[in-house]
């Protein structure tokens, strides 16, 4: 309860500083003031803070569920094949041009996370499996990265190859309070459903056939992570693009706080991945570059490395 009140409290903080910040510095006394720059407090910079901790706190809880079903710490949402497919929804809106309507493009990327969902549960089988849950999500994600890929490399004009390799790096500029209200009931559906799987993924820690002594139904378990996960997930690569290694990097950063105990983990990372992506969007947005840098790609440059020394520190456990 402590590490969850002082993670709440800094976030609130960086939210917070996070509408100063920017190419224009906006002080707080000007924040209410009636002008143009209380209007880009509370049109551009608030929704675009608020839309981040939601991004955030979904992918992050989603990362620790993932890791506690799998009991693979190196497990992402990505893996699923739900990032991917959300992401080839929103490709395909904007190939045939569909885009123009600002709700036509989050909508694509919905439906193609629920279709990757369904397909997932669909190649994964009525047993339950890991291993077929596993190999399933691998087939999803590279059947769905390679028909991106596809798509641009046929795109009609250069214009349109340029809006699906811009919108696929990730970002929050440019967002509303639309935007806002499109993730917000989503991921929150979302992460009830992944708290009301807490008691199973601790039983899981016991081995599968111990969970299922325990009354742990596999296959609904499975089903229940597949739709939170799909709602975390595909919710947030509709509203931002693809935001990578939040999944990944957030449980590891929280996990020595709480323990390895998954329901223990899954508000922490919630409030930690809120943290970060707000945080890390604040950074880009004053760094002194000529056009601001993609949150998608910022992640990337922080969450690699922290990859590599993860890899390395299991290598010399393994040995």
């Amino acid at each position: 309860m402590r590490l969850n009140l002082g993670l709440a409290f800094a976030l609130v903080i960086v939210v917070l500083a996070s509408l100063m910040a920017g190419r224009s510095w906006i002080p707080f006394d000007h924040w209410f003031a009636g002008d143009l720059k209380s209007l880009i407090i509370m049109e551009l910079r608030l929704p675009r803070a608020i839309l981040g901790a939601i991004v955030g706190a979904s992918l992050g809880m989603a990362g620790a569920a993932m890791q506690g079903y799998l009991r693979n710490p190196l497990a992402d949402p990505g893996l699923f094949g739900v990032s991917s497919s959300a992401a080839l929804g929103a490709v395909i809106s904007l190939y045939f041009g569909f885009a123009v309507s600002a709700w036509l493009l989050p909508l694509f990327a919905l439906a193609g996370a629920g279709l990757g969902m369904a397909t997932l549960a669909l190649l994964a089988g009525r047993s339950g499996s890991l291993i077929l849950f596993t190999l399933a999500g691998v087939i999803l994600s590279s059947l769905t990265g390679a028909l991106t890929s596809l798509l641009i490399s046929l795109a009609p004009t250069p214009f349109a190859t340029s809006e699906i390799i811009t919108w696929l790096m990730g970002a929050l500029m440019d967002r509303s309070w639309d935007d806002v209200m499109l993730a917000a009931p989503l991921s929150a559906v979302g992460m009830l459903i992944l708290l009301q799987c807490g008691r199973a993924l601790d039983a899981l820690t016991l081995g599968d056939t111990a969970a299922r002594s325990l009354g742990i139904d596999m296959l609904r378990l499975q089903w229940m992570l597949v739709l939170a996960i799909g709602l975390c997930v595909g919710s947030s690569v509709a509203v931002a693009g693809i935001i990578g290694f939040v999944g990944l990097v957030v449980p590891h950063l929280v996990r020595p706080l709480v323990g390895a105990k998954p329901s223990a983990l899954l508000i922490p990372s919630a409030l930690a991945g809120a943290l970060l992506v707000v945080l890390a969007d604040c950074l880009v947005r004053i760094l002194p570059s000529v056009s601001e840098v993609r949150l998608g790609i910022a992640m990337s440059v922080l969450g690699a490395p922290f990859f590599m020394m993860l890899l390395f520190k299991m290598r010399r456990e393994v040995a």
